[in-house]
């Protein structure tokens, strides 16, 4: 009987063992090897709590929304797209929902269910899951023939499916165990970075807006020497001690590529409902309600109440100003501000704190068409290991579901 071994028990993992389970019907043994004490642990936390489970698009719109390396994965998204994740989860008794921008969730919005999904997929198709940390793929002649544990346990295997995940969140079992395994065999692991991470600001004030949250806001990112945005979106983000994070920040940092290497500024639009000169109107008939008061009280139904005294120093009009003092060009400035609240970005987070890992494996040295090494023979890869990351929208759930199907139908 022929033993397949899958190393970590993600989506990738799980959704690859489904596969290979249904394919072989029983003729073949299917172990994934977990060193978690329960699997998928970061689907778990995804979309926070409630999964994201994938995008509800055609297989170009999948591609455009992976930056490094989508053309790589048309074969995989053509094996298994998102209507495929779609209607694998609906018949394990998983009813789904797509919301804005097509992200697809299920209705209960417990990413446990999604993970209950995949685990009875996995039992249903023959597979089983053991607790345990591969430290090694044994191969010889450029052929696999065995996963080594750490417990020194040595399980041998005809063909083995890498899908341990990237570096980010360690806690869920991310730590980077597949790089080493692979560079072991000979395949080379690309620069790893952070994608979908938080962002350091240069900006003092940040500190002291820690834990304000915005929401309905246009946050719009632009790159050193571009004059249109790379990223710009209606959404929610957050003020930390360091800087800048929430969805709308996590899904601008996707596409800020060359952070470290060029200058990138994020502009907050406060009040996107309004034109400048709408505001302006709004600003007067404030104004015209406190004529007496001090410009430092006369913000609050405006702008959240921790706001003001920033927008207040970046405005330049004195805090004690009388309303009715205020000029024209001083109000013009003010609304400059709120339509147009600058940060200089200095960085990301670290890798430990991005949700998708940002580099990985070759793909050069990848079957596109079946996940296959092309250095050693029986060995695939599937998920975030490799070498491609997409933005935010359910993306980077279908890369790791087709990806893991593909390998394991062919495998």
């Amino acid at each position: 009987m022929k033993k397949i071994v899958i190393i970590g028990g993600g989506a990738a993992g799980l959704m690859a063992a489904c596969r290979a389970g249904e394919k072989y019907g029983g003729s073949a043994e299917i172990i994934i090897v977990e060193k978690n004490d329960r699997p998928a642990r970061k689907v778990m936390i995804t979309g926070k709590g409630r999964c994201n489970v994938t995008n509800n698009c055609n297989t170009d719109t999948l591609i455009s929304n992976v930056p490094k390396n989508g053309k790589f994965l048309f074969s995989a998204f053509s094996e298994f797209n998102s209507s495929d994740t779609m209607k694998f989860f609906e018949s394990m008794g998983v009813p789904l929902k797509t919301e804005r921008g097509n992200r697809v969730f299920p209705v209960s919005d417990k990413a446990c269910d999604i993970v209950d999904a995949l685990v009875k997929g996995v039992k249903q198709n023959g597979a089983h899951i053991i607790n345990g940390r591969a430290v090694s793929v044994i191969a010889e002649n450029g052929c696999v023939n065995g996963v080594k544990l750490e417990n020194g346990e040595i399980i041998n295997a005809d063909g083995v499916i890498i899908a341990t995940g990237g570096m980010s969140y360690p806690l869920t079992g991310s730590t980077g165990d597949g790089y080493k395994i692979a560079e072991k065999l000979g395949h080379t692991v690309t620069e790893l970075k952070p994608s979908l991470v938080p962002l350091t600001v240069h900006e003092g004030f940040c500190e002291r807006l820690s834990g304000l949250s915005l929401k309905n806001i246009i946050l719009s990112v632009f790159e050193e020497g571009k004059k249109k945005p790379v990223f710009s979106e209606l959404g929610e983000m957050l003020f930390t001690h360091f800087g800048i994070s929430g969805p709308l920040v996590l899904s601008a940092s996707a596409h800020m590529r060359k952070i470290g290497q060029k200058q990138y500024t994020a502009v907050i639009d406060l009040k996107p409902g309004l034109t400048l000169n709408q505001l302006d109107v709004r600003i007067l008939r404030d104004f015209d309600e406190a004529k007496n008061r001090d410009f430092a009280n006369s913000l609050d139904r405006l702008l959240p109440k921790s706001l003001i005294p920033v927008i207040i120093t970046l405005s330049g009009i004195p805090r004690d100003e009388k309303v009715n003092q205020i000029s024209r060009e001083q109000r013009e400035r003010l609304c400059s501000v709120i339509k147009n609240m600058t940060l200089h970005i200095t960085g990301t987070r670290p890798i430990e704190e991005a949700i998708i890992t940002g580099g990985g494996i070759s793909v050069k040295e990848i079957n596109p068409s079946t996940m296959e090494s092309k250095i050693i023979k029986g060995l695939y890869f599937a998920g975030e290991i490799m070498d491609v990351d997409a933005y935010t929208g359910g993306f980077n759930l279908q890369i790791a579901f087709s990806t893991g199907f593909t390998a394991g139908n062919n495998i």
